[in-house]
């Protein structure tokens, strides 16, 4: 790396749709990468396909982002830099200078063929493409005359400028991940760089913007590889070699059994969510599940993507923002497809759930204990998540757990079976005694005077802990009984009782 030149990277998508959990990668990886050469993390919006645009997209992408955590410092949404605009749309008029001087170098050429001409082309070879075999019978500057050229133009003919790609020539450039690339001219076609509307295609506005706003590193994913070429001339026909930024292209995101690209298609599809925030199709109104709705904190998501194609080394795997900056390289960014785990994903958002104090937790899931079972202090739901977190693996586990918040309305007549010879054996008033004994007692003097009692009654203590647990839970799973009472309080738990017997 050039220690020379400040490091700017920047997160290009383009809004078609939401964003998916891979393009949060990649935006993470380029925001890791900035941060840890205390460079800038740019978010530009690439929408020159304006057929494809979706109302809600873009501003999606700047809420994930934010959710995440990972918010650039320059661009569209988060901040003014030294250019007039960060989308693509919007700086429309400044590409056709760049093609106009491949045009004037013999780098690029007009070409006036109709889309009937090149189904034509089509239909006589389905896998003919537009390149120097098939260039010199179309319609365009390299077979016409100039004067010919010059009258369509006058007569506003529509017309796209086209790549002149050389042929049989080895292209090489380096990636950061994968070494020295080379492509042979053989396996290319002249790409269109400016179209009919006069807005530039991906291959013209990704690279004359890299220049422009001094990009330094490409990072990007593996898809766009064999794009790579195409640019790397680009650069090389427009006077920018020099200035050229690396390329680091990132490995697939996979499905869980490694068959293929993890796509937006699979959202919930697979059982997981493959996008950061909850999505409504503005056309469909289908609604796709987001992480931050399915209950992971942003922090574990963030920790999770970053070991999906990178390892720092060691065995160590939770890692703050800061220590993610402070290791984070190029170099440890696996070659091949990383598959997606979703139970792993799960298990790093435990691991923070587990580190959160139970006030900080308590705060977290409030407003789903508020929505569900009505209104509890935080105090009460700070006591609740420390009797529940080590279980729980998302936010919304805490609604797993409706026994902590309500009396369970009825009892199901499996579990009374279970109960029946107790329940029978035991009178209501004897455990109702005892219970009041305990008011004002913790869990372990509440536990303490459980066993005497059962002593006393000559009861096994693992059947009256049955009985209490289906009386006070409605089933038989749930927290330590005495770290229940102590919870609930004396007198709900004489309540449940009292409920369960007369059922």
């Amino acid at each position: 790396m050039n220690l020379n030149r400040r490091v700017r990277v920047r997160f290009a998508p383009s809004p078609t749709g939401p964003l998916h959990i891979g393009g949060v990668r990649t935006a993470l990886y380029n925001y890791l990468f900035a941060k840890k050469h205390q460079g800038d993390f740019i978010l530009r919006i690439e929408d020159t396909d304006q057929n494809r645009l979706v109302p809600g997209a873009e501003q999606y992408i700047i809420d994930a982002l934010q959710w995440v955590g990972i918010g650039p410092n320059e661009g569209v949404g988060f901040g003014d830099g030294e250019f007039s605009s960060y989308r693509q749309s919007e700086r429309k008029d400044s590409y056709r200078q760049y093609a106009e001087k491949l045009i004037t170098n013999g780098y690029a050429y007009y070409a006036f063929d109709t889309e009937e001409e090149l189904a034509q082309l089509r239909t006589a070879n389905a896998n003919a493409k537009y390149d120097y075999t098939t260039r010199g019978k179309l319609n365009n500057a390299l077979t016409l005359s100039a004067d010919e050229v010059a009258m369509k133009l006058a007569k506003k003919v529509p017309y796209v400028i086209r790549l002149n790609i050389p042929a049989n020539e080895e292209i090489t450039f380096h990636d950061e991940i994968r070494g020295n690339v080379t492509v042979n001219t053989l396996e290319m076609d002249d790409k269109v760089l400016l179209k009919s509307d006069g807005m530039p295609t991906y291959h013209l506005a990704n690279v004359c913007d890299d220049y422009v706003m001094n990009i330094s590193h490409v990072i990007r994913g593996e898809e766009w590889l064999p794009s790579a070429p195409i640019h790397v001339l680009l650069y090389r026909y427009l006077g920018w070699e020099e200035v050229m930024p690396k390329f680091a292209h990132l490995p697939l995101l996979l499905k869980p059994d490694g068959n293929g690209k993890l796509s937006k298609r699979d959202g919930d599809r697979l059982g997981f969510p493959v996008f950061p925030l909850q999505w409504t199709d503005p056309n469909t109104n289908e609604v796709s599940s987001g992480y931050k709705q399915n209950g992971y904190l942003p922090e574990a998501l963030v920790n999770m993507l970053a070991f999906l194609g990178w390892n720092p080394g060691g065995t160590k795997e939770i890692y703050s923002l800061e220590e993610l900056i402070g290791a984070f390289t190029l170099d440890r960014i696996s070659h091949g497809g990383a598959k997606f785990d979703a139970e792993k994903a799960k298990w790093f958002n435990h691991e923070y759930l587990k580190s959160k104090s139970n006030e900080e937790l308590s705060i977290l899931v409030k407003s789903l204990v508020d929505e569900h079972f009505g209104p509890f202090s935080s105090a009460y739901i700070a006591a609740v998540c420390a009797l529940v977190k080590d279980r729980m693996f998302l936010l919304n586990d805490i609604l797993n757990y409706r026994y902590l918040f309500q009396n369970p309305a009825s009892y199901d007549e499996v579990n009374l079976g279970k109960i029946k010879s107790i329940k029978e054996g035991l009178p209501f008033a004897d455990l109702n005694l005892a219970l009041q004994s305990m008011a004002g007692n913790n869990s372990l003097e509440i536990e303490k005077l459980f066993q005497d009692f059962a002593a006393e009654k000559s009861i096994k203590m693992g059947d009256l802990m049955k009985f209490l647990r289906v009386s006070l839970v409605g089933e038989l799973s749930g927290p330590a009984i005495p770290d229940l009472i102590a919870l609930i309080g004396i007198e709900n738990a004489i309540e449940r009782i009292k409920n369960c017997y007369i059922q």
